[in-house]
């Protein structure tokens, strides 16, 4: 397993992280998985056995009862695996029973520790933008926790450019903690990222962490043009997270993912992984799994390095299109590109 630093922290984590969205299977996260406390007890041997070292969830994810059981499967070995979790969704029914105001993100992280079973987070993430809450509020809510003990790390998950910005320009005024991680949707199936969050993370210096790196399963190779999928799978029409907006794109793209992997004798999914642990500013991938077989299929794909060839034809097959202003800057501004702009626009020079 390799690790590598989390963005400008000294923290170093494994190339894959250990999702667990999986865990608990209450509400509407029972169409994501159901895992119960033995089968997550395996599943974390498995990940630790194979070096993984960064355990993720979310106060959200099953109403809580997904910390609950990670809590759970941790007690006696907590000191062994760095734990990450999310604060900003709604935990109940009131008025401040969601965002990112100081009293929801200190109450957030304090049922948190307890569900967890620990004195201390890792990596606390703020799940999503809150447009309502000053951000000196927010940092300020993290700095006391921080200072507290109570957070070690602080991250952003699903800011746009302007927002993450935003933030760490706030926190530079400030001297308020700075975000050293966002978590993000990035795959190929939608390379969104490539616009503005990956230039950002390699600009800032943040550390990215990839939620649903396989598209929801949709990059697994079971979806392909003309081959029934399997029974009980989702329709593509089905998937609203994420979404599909190109499904010929998509089959052509899980096509050439398939031709790599039958060359090189493993999986589709792997090629998939391997693919996104080549490109600029990734961390780690947040894998999770419904079974030990696929949580093992993804594992490896630790070890998978693709070849250029092989890489040149699924950037080929994936590519985003340019949108403005970023088409008009590779035409007129390729002679002052910095190597943050150089993620998106590198590829398009001399077009």
């Amino acid at each position: 397993m390799e690790y590598r630093t989390l963005g400008k922290s000294g923290l170093r984590v494994s190339v894959l992280t250990m999702g667990t969205m999986t865990f608990g299977g209450k509400g509407g996260f029972a169409s994501v998985g159901s895992t119960d406390v033995a089968e997550a007890r395996r599943q974390v041997d498995q990940c630790l056995d194979a070096g993984v070292n960064l355990i993720d969830t979310a106060d959200v994810y099953s109403d809580g009862v997904s910390e609950e059981i990670v809590g759970e499967v941790l007690a006696g070995r907590r000191d062994e695996v760095l734990v990450a979790t999310k604060v900003r969704m709604p935990m109940g029914p009131g008025p401040n029973d969601a965002g990112l105001s100081r009293h929801h993100i200190i109450a957030g992280c304090e049922a948190s520790l307890r569900r967890l079973r620990t004195d201390h987070i890792d990596l606390y993430q703020v799940h999503e933008w809150d447009g309502q809450t000053p951000l000196e509020e927010t940092l300020e809510a993290l700095r006391q926790l921080v200072t507290a003990g109570k957070v070690r790390y602080v991250g952003a998950s699903n800011y746009t450019g302007w927002q993450l910005m935003k933030a760490l320009g706030t926190a530079d005024r400030t001297g308020l903690p700075r975000f050293v991680s966002q978590q993000i949707y990035y795959s190929l199936q939608a390379r969104d990222a490539e616009y503005e969050l990956i230039p950002a993370a390699v600009d800032q210096g943040l550390g990215v962490l990839v939620w649903s790196p396989l598209a929801g399963g949709l990059l697994s190779g079971k979806y392909r043009r003309g081959v029934q999928a399997p029974a009980g799978s989702r329709q593509l029409t089905d998937w609203n997270e994420p979404p599909v907006h190109d499904q010929e794109k998509l089959y052509d793209t899980v096509e050439v993912l398939v031709q790599i992997g039958t060359d090189r004798g493993v999986s589709a999914a792997q090629v998939a992984l391997a693919y996104l642990l080549g490109r600029p500013a990734v961390t780690s991938l947040v894998i999770g799994a419904r079974t030990a077989a696929q949580l093992a299929d993804n594992l490896a794909a630790a070890e998978l390095v693709l070849s250029a060839e092989e890489r040149a034809r699924l950037d080929a097959v994936s590519a985003p299109t340019l949108l403005y202003p970023y088409w008009h800057q590779a035409k007129t501004a390729s002679d002052r590109l910095s190597p943050a702009d150089l993620t998106l626009l590198g590829p398009h020079l001399g077009d």
